[in-house]
């Protein structure tokens, strides 16, 4: 029998975020051989995922975050299957390493996210391995990333709501940047601006709005005009720079922008938030 020391347990729980009891088990069957007792937990978490696949893993932490220079943010969303966990330090810990290995490398999309190297192994095969160590279903679902001349980030207190907001100009007050990326949190635009929405999403205001009028008892041939009144309704409360800015209301968030820069404008945003 190998001899099994608390360093070499705590080395091993440093690289698969197992718990000391899980490490120095993997440590005693593997008889010290590092690498072994790393496929140990592998297997575990892999055992653990396959019997919990058709489990739903709806709660779970959104989390943002923006490079140094302040011209990169990345969003993700890990999902567990309880709030509980999802108040774990040491799941918070392993969402928060994935954070950083997405802003770090900037991946493309969300299955390249997965692909990115992680402590020995791969980022989707890190949260599997942690399955096991949890014993609850773990999902990286969600990878958003904007790149504009300066990115904001928002969490929400309590990891359920985050947002990322591109602009077109750096070097402004912060708290104007971070005004805009509450906006967003407290608003939920649908898009930057009305030439952003898309023609389907138009299409189905405007019968929403002749269904509406037609139900009021109006004549068809005034269902076009109120529908398009409707319409310019939609676009001034669900588009961010038309909407009106929740700390002034008597000026929209693009008069506002533009009070500190006539050029400053928002490029593109990300919301997420999990069932609130």
């Amino acid at each position: 029998m190998a001899d099994i020391s608390a360093a070499d347990v705590a080395k091993l729980r440093r690289v698969t975020l197992a718990g000391m009891m899980d490490c120095k088990q993997a440590l005693k069957e593997s008889e010290g051989d590092f690498d072994k007792a790393i496929e140990i937990i592998r297997k575990k978490g892999q055992a653990v995922a396959n019997k919990r696949a058709d489990k739903e893993a709806t709660e779970g932490v959104v989390l943002s975050k923006v490079s140094a220079d302040g011209k990169v943010g990345v969003l993700i969303v890990l999902n567990s299957e309880t709030d509980f966990v999802a108040k774990n330090a040491d799941f918070q810990a392993l969402a928060n390493k994935v954070l950083d290995i997405a802003l770090k490398n900037n991946p493309a999309n969300l299955d390249a996210l997965k692909l990115l190297p992680m402590d020995g192994g791969k980022v989707g095969e890190k949260i599997i391995e942690y399955v096991g160590i949890i014993g609850e279903k773990l999902n990286l679902s969600h990878f958003e990333k904007i790149e504009a001349a300066h990115v904001q980030s928002y969490i929400h207190p309590g990891n359920r709501l985050a947002t990322l907001v591109g602009f077109t100009k750096a070097g402004i007050d912060e708290q104007v940047y971070k005004d805009i990326a509450m906006q967003i949190a407290a608003m939920n635009p649908v898009a930057v601006d009305k030439d952003f929405v898309s023609d389907a999403m138009i299409a189905q205001e405007i019968e929403i709005g002749k269904e509406q009028a037609r139900l009021d008892g109006k004549p068809e041939e005034m269902l076009e005009k109120i529908a398009q009144g409707k319409l310019a309704k939609f676009f001034k409360e669900s588009t961010l720079l038309n909407q009106e800015f929740v700390k002034d209301n008597k000026m929209s968030i693009r008069q506002y922008l533009q009070s500190f820069n006539k050029d400053l404008t928002v490029t593109d945003f990300k919301r997420y938030t999990l069932n609130l």
